[in-house]
């Protein structure tokens, strides 16, 4: 970790977030059914805690998604050949339609890959709700969108990035802040 990045949660407080917010995924949709998609590749990992904290309180199975966001992007006509986007599975094995679908990912930013994801869901049909969860919520937004479950609100600066590591990915449960680098320095 470089002298420029804090930590603002550590893997206890990352863990006590995701019961949290299961538990206001609960509370919120009273016996609705719900189902959770996971935006990747973090989303997904965070939607399979999620989907086991959630299952585990409402005593029965909840569906499982995952969504690829790649061709939904606005900005892929400003990124370049040199930065195609890396294509991954998108799995909903389940009728949307009859759930309250939990859209999950790590931080919202702009809201642009949120756009993209619910324009993704709804090519697999008209689910009764959307609802968005969110490790960190950055501000900074472009587009209307507001999450319903929040982890931690980080105002931030354009000028800094927020990271969020799982395990699975990264080998720690961390989230932290740091700042970018100048060009040329």
């Amino acid at each position: 970790m470089s002298e420029r990045e804090k930590v603002v949660l550590d893997s206890e407080d990352v863990r006590r977030m995701l019961v949290r917010i299961a538990h206001e995924i609960v509370e919120r949709n009273g016996g609705d059914a719900v189902a959770i998609v996971g935006i990747h590749p973090r989303g997904v990992i965070l939607a399979q805690r999620l989907r086991s904290k959630v299952a585990e309180l409402v005593g029965e199975p909840v569906p499982l998604g995952e969504i690829d966001i790649s061709f939904y992007r606005d900005d892929l006509t400003l990124r370049g050949p040199e930065h195609q986007p890396t294509v991954r599975d998108t799995r909903i094995e389940f009728p949307v339609d009859r759930y309250t679908t939990v859209l999950v990912d790590d931080v919202l930013y702009t809201g642009r890959t949120v756009r993209a994801a619910i324009e993704a869901l709804f090519d697999y049909g008209r689910p009764r709700r959307v609802q968005l969860a969110v490790v960190c919520d950055r501000g900074h937004r472009e587009l209307p969108i507001r999450p319903d479950f929040v982890g931690k609100n980080l105002p931030t600066s354009r000028r800094e990035r927020v990271n969020v590591r799982l395990a699975e990915l990264d080998g720690i449960d961390e989230v932290t802040i740091a700042e970018l680098a100048e060009v040329g320095s």
